[in-house]
């Protein structure tokens, strides 16, 4: 039996079939640019609110985390890299724009589909554009703000924690950081973090003054912090000797107990090693234990305010729908725009 195809070529009804069908597929094509997005010049908020928000410091940083100042040197740095060339069908997406929106989407935690409606622009370019920017501030601005730890970084970062936080041959505060996202497929319960959320673990040194020191990112949510940071390169360099830690050296006011090694410094989750200090058992401590632990905890502290990044970069706040490979990429963005 025929069918109905075969029934019908070369008659006149294949002929208006044909027509029809060559029709909706001219319907369905796909334009360059979509009519929504067309007006991105009079009503995107690239050109409106952004333009607006120059005038005014502080709402612009309350907008975007940052100065306006701040953001032209980033934009300094960076902007070859998200320069693309125009063609004959659309104008090439500038690169301010681009890291408007990357910004955007860290300090507000708005998903990239309202950011792409609020700035004209399409969901694949606002990803794109978000992907661009993490990726160009980890390859060009690592080596400035987040450098290779040398001996004098550590010892300048002991010298502030004995100033400051009354710690002496303190190298850092350390600690880990659960950054949660959406659940990866086929990942099990790998990511899945005892508080019922899917996470990646952020392990962290912090110094005197904030600033993040070293940084590892993207182990499983299900690890915890003394797992992790057996597992490092951080901690694996320690246990080597081979991270240019400064030699051992006697403690202010206590040179007959000869020279002592520096140390990080972190909670009871981590292992107690000769480079790493944790807090004596809470039970039935003596005054000197006591004293011991109180000084412990306030050379802690500085890890907890670094952390506040969180509150700064609101992304971090909601569980963050990216694939993992740029998860690693904007958390690493994070910090280098934090320090």
């Amino acid at each position: 039996m025929l069918s109905f195809w075969h029934c019908c070529r070369g008659s006149p009804c294949c002929f208006a079939l044909s027509m029809l069908f060559r029709r909706g597929r001219s319907i369905r094509r796909r334009s360059w640019v979509h009519p929504i997005n067309r007006p991105r010049q009079e009503q995107g908020d690239f050109n409106n609110l952004v333009a607006e928000l120059q005038l005014d410091s502080q709402r612009h940083h309350r907008y975007f985390r940052m100065s306006a100042e701040q953001m032209e040197h980033i934009l300094s740095i960076i902007g070859p890299e998200l320069t693309r060339q125009d063609t004959n069908y659309r104008a090439a997406i500038e690169p301010k724009q681009r890291l408007v929106v990357a910004l955007r989407y860290l300090a507000s935690g708005d998903s990239l589909i309202s950011l792409a409606f609020s700035y004209r622009l399409g969901h694949a370019t606002v990803v794109n554009s978000v992907h661009m920017v993490y990726a160009a501030i980890e390859s060009k601005m690592m080596e400035e703000f987040l450098p290779s730890p040398t001996e004098d970084m550590w010892t300048e970062v002991a010298r502030g924690f004995w100033r400051k936080w009354n710690f002496p041959n303190c190298l850092g505060a350390t600690d880990g950081k659960h950054v949660t996202i959406q659940a990866p497929a086929h990942s099990g319960s790998q990511y899945f973090y005892y508080k019922k959320t899917f996470s990646i673990v952020l392990l962290a040194v912090v110094d005197h003054e904030y600033r993040f020191r070293g940084i590892q990112v993207g182990d499983f949510g299900r690890m915890n912090d003394g797992g992790v940071f057996s597992a490092s390169n951080l901690g694996k360099g320690l246990e080597r000797g081979d991270l240019n830690v400064p030699p051992s050296a006697p403690l202010p006011g206590a040179p007959e107990l000869g020279p002592l090694p520096h140390v990080l410094v972190g909670d009871a989750a981590f292992p107690l090693k000769t480079y790493l200090l944790r807090p004596y058992p809470a039970a039935d401590l003596d005054h000197d234990n006591r004293i011991f632990n109180y000084r412990l905890s306030r050379a802690c502290m500085v890890m907890e305010c670094a952390f506040v990044l969180t509150a700064r970069w609101r992304i971090m706040l909601r569980d963050i729908n990216l694939h993992l490979n740029h998860m690693d990429t904007l958390v690493v963005a994070a910090i280098i725009l934090h320090n």
